[in-house]
């Protein structure tokens, strides 16, 4: 079986979890922290929406620099709205998808570097980037999310079972 096949089903089901989760945010609470040091919920939302592009950045390319040395730095995404959040995300989503169904093994195998101003974080074969940077890091803050939404008496969604809003005790 191709690491793809393995990864799709996955991706698929991860990616189902956070737009439910992302189809919670109020557009009235996007300001909204937890913490002075903590993200706000629309920025939170907002980096949930972005991560998916690093399946296609790890996917096309062999280095990707958070800061390039010279560059302006690249401005995070802003919530603006749900039905935007939720547009870019799906956007995201289908590219991310589509990258990762094309990828054989062989390129899967491959190393990919994370770089920070032109320092290198880390380099690992671009699978381990998949489940890492992208999948667990994106499970991590949907975590995160979904105890915003408690804290402001947001149903939260079912994610690995129900609830204790959606059926469960």
């Amino acid at each position: 079986m191709a690491l793809r096949e393995l990864l799709l089903p996955e991706f698929d089901q991860e990616m189902a979890t956070t737009r439910k989760t992302l189809e919670r945010i109020p557009e009235n609470k996007t300001d909204w922290k937890p913490h002075a040091k903590s993200m706000t919920m629309g920025r939170l939302g907002g980096h949930l929406a972005e991560l998916p592009n690093f399946v296609v950045a790890a996917l096309n390319n062999d280095v990707f620099d958070l800061h390039p040395p010279g560059a302006a730095p690249r401005p995070p995404f802003a919530m603006t709205s749900r039905q935007q959040l939720l547009e870019a995300f799906d956007k995201n989503v289908a590219a991310a998808r589509a990258a990762l169904a094309g990828a054989s093994d062989e390129h899967l195998m491959k190393p990919w570097t994370l770089q920070n101003g032109g320092k290198t974080i880390f380099t690992m074969p671009r699978v381990a980037v998949l489940r890492h940077l992208t999948l667990n890091h994106l499970i991590h803050h949907r975590g995160q999310l979904s105890v915003y939404l408690r804290e402001n008496d947001i149903p939260v969604p079912a994610i690995y079972g129900p609830s204790a809003d959606e059926g469960g005790a």
